[in-house]
């Protein structure tokens, strides 16, 4: 477990919520690039991600502006061989020119105004040939349709922006998107086949199996004759919900659930109000005289 509070700005280890699946997962995903390489890993925060990036890269360097996250890095992660920590803006890389093979900066670009100057440093310090890796939210579904604020972001970007801001520098790029949902996931037994299943548990995130643990139900294809079996390669298969029926509402639950406990804790302090409970609540509280 981090010691790093969380303030909502950075992500540390340990944090509640959707915030853990999308962190762990980027960085899993990013070490398929990095294997035997020279890797930078800028706004590493408190670590978690360069350390893992190390057990596949040949060297990871970890810049952060905070002199905080920086200190808890080198001392959580010192028994890392290959990775270092230096504290560094994201405008101002404290490495030389042309010193990584892969460059990696998770949402990082929405909370700093000098998007250009912070792509030219990335550009600057990548060799020839070198890969970048970045990631930032996509404001039409993360700000306008939730219709939220992150109080931390500064200059959020919609696709066209960011496609623009990018080719600037890096002509060429592979579009992904990611985002937290509720799936039905159909993985073979044994090799993974076509695909990747990656599957981590919350005391050991940076650990990830490549098969299903405890699967819910089996699904076989069977056949008198292998090739039978075989005419149609193993594939990890994700069924999504396009719509986000079922995670809008347990979002909306959740958010209630954090706000009612809110409630809670004001109330034994005693400084709630009758505004913002639900009806059904407000009235017996009131006649016990806990709400005003």
């Amino acid at each position: 477990m981090s010691q790093l509070p969380f303030t909502g700005e950075r992500f540390v280890p340990g944090t509640r919520g959707e915030i853990w699946i999308e962190h762990w997962h980027r960085y899993h995903f990013a070490s398929r690039w990095v294997k035997g390489k020279h890797v930078l890993d800028l706004a590493c925060g408190e670590g978690y991600g360069s350390a893992l990036l190390a057990r596949h890269a040949g060297s990871v360097t970890g810049v952060d502006v905070s002199q905080q996250a920086i200190e808890h890095a080198k001392r959580v992660y010192a028994q890392l061989r290959n990775a270092t920590f230096a504290v560094g803006s994201a405008t101002k890389i404290p490495a030389a020119d042309a010193s990584f093979d892969v460059a990696i900066s998770f949402e990082t670009l929405e909370h700093i105004h000098e998007q250009e100057e912070f792509l030219a440093e990335l550009d600057r310090v990548l060799k020839p040939g070198g890969a970048l890796l970045i990631s930032c939210p996509n404001k039409a579904e993360y700000t306008d349709k939730r219709g939220t604020q992150n109080e931390f972001h500064v200059k959020e970007l919609y696709r066209p922006e960011l496609d623009a801001l990018i080719r600037k520098r890096f002509a060429h790029a592979t579009w992904y998107g990611q985002k937290p949902s509720f799936f039905s996931v159909i993985a073979p037994e044994g090799a993974a086949g076509t695909g990747e299943l990656l599957e981590v548990t919350e005391k050991a995130p940076d650990k990830a199996a490549a098969q299903m643990a405890s699967p819910l139900y089996y699904i076989l294809v069977a056949g008198r004759d292998r090739a039978a079996v075989e005419a149609v390669a193993p594939v990890v298969s994700v069924f999504a919900d396009h719509d986000d029926w079922a995670y809008n509402d347990w979002f909306r639950v959740t958010r209630e659930n954090w706000a009612n406990q809110k409630r809670v804790q004001e109330l034994e302090r005693g400084q709630v109000t009758r505004r913002g409970w639900p009806e059904w609540l407000a009235r017996p509280l009131m006649r016990l005289g806990l709400l005003k």
